[in-house]
């Protein structure tokens, strides 16, 4: 059962700005980068449902997550069908987000009052999603739809529409700054986020530095 009501997603996604998008088998991994960007200020996360056994961690951080880091949202990401949908929701899943428009998954949602946020790659598939029940769409994989003048182009005709860019947004401020100015609503934040050291680990304090300048540069830039 989601822990976050439908509307407290929406309002920290709009107050942060920022969500990282992340997978890894280790639970003790996913614990140690959750806390990283968590202690810089960011309260929403997508554990992405990548790997065998994804749900197994995924349900483990939730149960972890509500004492360890309170307030921090955690939602799943790469649900393309409605079962896995459910699953997930059931598991704890506070939003869902889609490489793709379906509507079952949508269906599946809104009937738990769960946002769904879609991957769109057109005005079309932004429309329909939003006919869906959309109040975020996922624009995937953004930088090769089209980048930030792609979103430009959208918010023209549709000034309502509430975008996420994911792929190819890198945590700088220059980079975030385009992004924003385009008129993105938030950003998902992939691999470059979290910074590894010399030995291939994750570097906490390096990934904590990312994560505060990347909320500080929504802050700063979002229109």
């Amino acid at each position: 059962m989601a822990g976050f009501t439908k509307l407290e997603v929406l309002k920290t996604v709009d107050e942060i700005g920022i969500v990282p998008v992340f997978y890894h088998p280790d639970i003790n991994v996913c614990k140690e980068v959750l806390t990283a960007v968590y202690n810089g200020g960011i309260r929403i996360f997508e554990f992405t449902n990548r790997g065998e056994g994804a749900h197994k961690v995924f349900e483990e951080l939730v149960g972890w997550a509500k004492t360890a880091l309170p307030g921090l949202i955690l939602g799943i990401g790469s649900v393309i069908d409605a079962g896995t949908a459910s699953m997930y929701i059931q598991l704890g899943a506070n939003f869902v987000v889609a490489p793709i428009v379906n509507q079952e998954v949508a269906v599946t949602c809104n009937r738990r009052k769960i946002p769904w946020m879609p991957g769109c790659g057109s005005l079309t598939e932004i429309s329909y999603a939003e006919s869906l029940g959309a109040d975020i769409v996922k624009i995937f994989p953004a930088q090769q739809v089209g980048g930030p003048d792609f979103i430009k182009a959208v918010k023209a005709p549709c000034p309502w529409v509430n975008i996420m860019p994911t792929g190819g947004v890198q945590p700088t401020e220059g980079n975030l700054k385009e992004w924003f100015l385009a008129g993105a609503h938030c950003v998902g934040l992939g691999s470059q986020l979290f910074v590894k050291n010399q030995q291939g680990k994750y570097d906490a304090e390096a990934i904590t530095k990312a994560a505060a300048l990347s909320v500080n540069a929504f802050k700063k830039w979002r229109k």
